[in-house]
């Protein structure tokens, strides 16, 4: 190789390197910012961050759509109950999600009921069938969604990375005389907060529900989000994320919806 070809090639390299760092300072998304600032990014510019498909997690099984005890003892709903719930009712009727909670907060959509069908029962179950947690309900008379939180006592804490069954049940007159009802039910399991999770919910400031759905974690983003529309029910932003949130699980027919009620038990 003959010498006076190498600063021609050192040339040539000087100028690709000069190339490419002038390409990266005028295209700063290639630039990868610490993952707090990236995720920040996306969450302030992804108008679609809550249209996002929550995951289909397989087993175990449940019920959105509200059934029924028996065929011929409960009247008949225009629209039925349902469990606010991510989950395929056309493949394997998976409503398995997840949440950092510890004290969740359970949604469902009730009907107008008449007025001899307006007690309800939510019971919380471990995996195997036990009760944890029962509580008795008189429910409003107007459709819309209502919301159930567990007591804030050590003995109904939800533990890391366990699997939890929930009911709602409506029933079909005095619930004393074990009449018919309607019934939900759905899974979820609490997972740990991460200091990545962590972080990111601190930089969100407002906007934690968008945090929430970023991770999939259903029953954390609908709660904030319905705690951040009580607060502001005429913010237009926030009604309109709600929808999203509701096309994300296919269950936009009800995102117009009022929330009607909170069930928050004392100790």
């Amino acid at each position: 190789m003959s010498k006076n070809k190498l600063p021609q090639r050192h040339h040539k390299l000087a100028c690709a390197i000069l190339l490419l760092v002038i390409g990266l300072v005028s295209d700063p998304i290639k630039v990868q910012a610490n993952p707090v600032q990236s995720f920040r990014n996306r969450v302030t510019h992804t108008s679609n961050l809550l249209a996002q498909k929550f995951p289909d997690n397989g087993d175990p099984k449940g019920r959105r759509r509200g059934g029924t005890s028996r065929r011929d003892g409960c009247p008949d709903l225009k629209t039925p109950i349902t469990a606010l719930v991510p989950g395929e009712e056309s493949n394997n009727k998976s409503f398995f999600a997840s949440t950092v909670a510890e004290y969740p907060t359970f949604w469902v959509y009730v009907p107008e009921l008449p007025t001899n069908s307006r007690f309800g029962e939510f019971v919380l179950q471990d995996e195997q069938g036990n009760d944890l947690y029962r509580n008795s309900l008189t429910l409003p008379g107007k459709a819309g969604i209502i919301g159930i939180s567990l007591p804030s006592s050590s003995q109904y804490a939800l533990k890391q990375n366990l699997k939890y069954h929930w009911f709602f049940r409506v029933y079909c007159g005095n619930p004393q005389n074990k009449p018919d009802y309607f019934f939900v039910d759905a899974w979820l399991q609490r997972v740990a907060l991460t200091p990545q999770l962590e972080q990111q919910l601190k930089t969100a400031k407002s906007e934690e529900y968008k945090v929430y759905a970023a991770n999939n974690l259903w029953y954390d983003a609908v709660t904030n989000l319905a705690n951040l529309r009580s607060s502001n029910p005429n913010e237009r932003v926030l009604a309109e994320d709600w929808t999203n949130l509701f096309k994300a699980v296919g269950l936009e027919e009800l995102a117009e919806a009022p929330i009607v009620q909170r069930y928050n038990p004392q100790k």
